[in-house]
């Protein structure tokens, strides 16, 4: 049961301001979880021997601290905070910064603390016991053909300006590759055409290739591998991603090379000299990793080559997680999890005749290119106001951002470019 709670925040001056949320739209933002007080005490004492032990401090209303110092987490509503965590563990962690109930002046910092000791946050015996109290993923977020669709748009088909605001020229929606650190946005197209070339020579993609692409994005890669004399075709679920896509393809005067389709990768026809996906398998789901992986084996031609870019998360921690509902999944991603290396290759060696030739890990760079993404996304924070998008929908946003990019920083999270090879025809 839960009670009404509008709790996000604006600033204005030195003042807090509470503003309206939209229950209808976020539910469980509007809402806290009515905990009874033995759950807000474990609650509390939990935090207390997770928190006490790290390098950051937080900081309650009544001057009370926690932690070793460091960057700072203001809890504003202490009852809501422990309610909300003791009811739905990391779920109502990122509730309750959307609700505006706590903050922190270095979001990334803050964060970067906690992914650093994510394993150990929760007591052991908590751990232990996770399948009892950790929520489940929902079923209607499983990754079957017709539900991939949507997980995707839910995403996906928020709005193409919305993307557009943050992203560079290139519509480019995935870890760019840099020269060196620190990165400046006016330097992000450059460092994405790097990325997207290393996939492209790995895949040996050159004139006349037949190219099948697994998630198109905004079409980037496709058109930059036509310019180089493949023929491509691109698979997507986002409408609004392969109408846009179709668009520059048709403005760049590659019709003749590009195809477009709204197509789900199980779907896929054809033989085909290469295969490129980039950040795909992270929607997929584990139950489908091998479909996954079977298709990439069955679309490619004897002597093919499949260039793959992949988020991973350590093995133990998927493991212990693959099977519970996240606020990654709740609010950003419905269906995905990150694979582990370990789960890649276990997947590509039991499932095809692919081999794992090459693995390139460059996690540094995905947090420098999410940390560009992040200061331009609150830069023109009226910008995604006039869009339409709520304080609730800009503070999510902004925790997405930063906790991912505190993913790479910490090292909890890496990305890695693949090289997958089939044998020729004997």
């Amino acid at each position: 049961m839960t009670t009404a709670h509008p709790r996000p925040t604006t600033r204005t001056g030195a003042a807090v301001v509470p503003a309206p949320v939209d229950a209808g739209r976020w539910p469980d933002v509007a809402a806290v979880p009515r905990a009874s007080w033995p759950v807000r005490t474990v609650a509390a004492a939990v935090l207390r021997h997770a928190l006490g032990g790290l390098p950051l401090r937080v900081r309650f209303p009544d001057g009370t601290t926690l932690g070793l110092g460091g960057p700072l987490i203001e809890v504003r509503d202490p009852d809501a905070f422990h309610a909300r965590i003791g009811t739905t563990g990391l779920i109502g962690f990122g509730e309750s910064y959307m609700a505006g109930e706590w903050d922190a002046p270095d979001l990334v910092g803050a964060l970067t603390v906690l992914a650093a000791h994510a394993a150990g946050l929760v007591p052991a015996p908590l751990q232990r016991l996770r399948r009892l109290w950790a929520l489940r993923q929902p079923a209607a977020q499983r990754n079957t053909a017709t539900g991939a669709r949507d997980n995707i748009s839910r995403h996906y088909d928020l709005s193409n300006d919305l993307f557009a605001l943050f992203l560079d020229d290139t519509l480019s929606y995935s870890s760019a590759v840099f020269r060196g650190f620190p990165a400046e946005h006016a330097l992000l197209p450059a460092a994405q055409h790097r990325k997207i070339d290393r996939l492209l020579d790995l895949a040996a993609v050159g004139e006349g290739t037949r190219l099948l692409e697994i998630g198109t994005g905004w079409g980037e890669l496709a058109l930059r591998a036509a310019a180089r004399g493949a023929h491509v075709t691109s698979l997507t679920l986002s409408r609004e991603q392969r109408d846009l896509a179709r668009q520059r393809v048709r403005e760049a005067g590659l019709a003749d090379r590009v195809a477009i389709e709204l197509c789900d990768y199980r779907e896929a026809r054809g033989t085909y000299d290469a295969i490129v996906s980039v950040e795909m398998i992270e929607a997929v789901g584990a139950e489908f990793w091998p479909v996954y992986f079977r298709t990439l084996d069955e679309r490619l031609a004897p002597g093919g080559r499949v260039a793959l870019q992949a988020i991973t998360m350590p093995h133990d921690r998927m493991l212990a997680s693959r099977d519970t509902h996240t606020w990654i999944q709740k609010y950003i991603f419905p269906g995905g999890l990150l694979p582990s290396v370990e789960a890649v290759d276990q997947t590509v060696r039991d499932h095809t005749g692919l081999g794992v030739t090459r693995r390139d890990a460059f996690g540094a760079h995905y947090a420098e290119t999410l940390r560009l993404w992040r200061e331009r996304f609150t830069e023109r924070a009226e910008d995604v106001e006039d869009l339409g998008f709520d304080t609730v929908f800009r503070r999510l946003w902004t925790f997405y951002l930063a906790y991912s990019e505190a993913g790479f920083r910490s090292g909890y999270l890496d990305v890695q470019q693949y090289l997958l090879t089939k044998e020729p025809a004997r």
